[in-house]
């Protein structure tokens, strides 16, 4: 079980990284340890619903939810979405950052397939996005922002570069 000063730099945890790096795979494994239940930006950032899957809502409102959530005492927040992780930054007490190569990304999120109704189409520019991660530039959602965020974080934080590495993380968590 994890011990008081550990739970305590893990009372408010942000995870952030390409899609399908298993962000939401560590967040759900993390709340069982912590528990808590995950926040998933995903679930914030669009619409719900069987006609609301694919539209995002309004940014104002998104970024006001997760704002007013952030100020609660313990939570985990998971997702690839810069510009939101960037206002909850402040008040997280650890930061991982899932830094997975491209394709080891796309085989997973092949491997879980469509969410959430996505068609063919829109599946495909979901792969073409994740593949582009490190392409990007002055992009909230891209390799470059996600590094500088996770560079000037102040508090715990851990680079994880391979699915071995965040299976040593987590043993490490169980161990302590």
């Amino acid at each position: 079980m994890i011990k008081d000063k550990q739970y305590e730099a893990l009372r408010r945890v942000v995870i952030m990284g390409n899609g399908g790096s298993g962000k939401t795979w560590l967040a759900r494994k993390l709340s069982l340890y912590l528990d808590r239940a995950p926040v998933h930006l995903d679930d914030v950032y669009w619409q719900p619903g069987p006609h609301g899957d694919g539209i995002a809502r309004d940014k104002a409102i998104v970024i006001e939810e997760v704002r007013e959530l952030s100020l609660t005492s313990g939570w985990i927040i998971e997702g690839v979405y810069g510009w939101l992780v960037n206002v909850i930054l402040p008040r997280a007490t650890t930061l991982v950052f899932l830094d997975l190569p491209e394709d080891e990304c796309i085989a997973n999120i092949k491997a879980r397939g469509k969410q959430r109704g996505e068609s063919d189409e829109s599946f495909q520019e979901l792969l073409d996005w994740v593949s582009k991660y490190r392409e990007r530039r002055n992009n909230w959602n891209s390799f470059e922002s996600h590094l500088r965020m996770f560079e000037e974080f102040p508090n715990e934080k851990v680079r994880l570069r391979s699915r071995t590495e965040i299976l040593e993380y987590l043993d490490r968590l169980a161990d302590r």
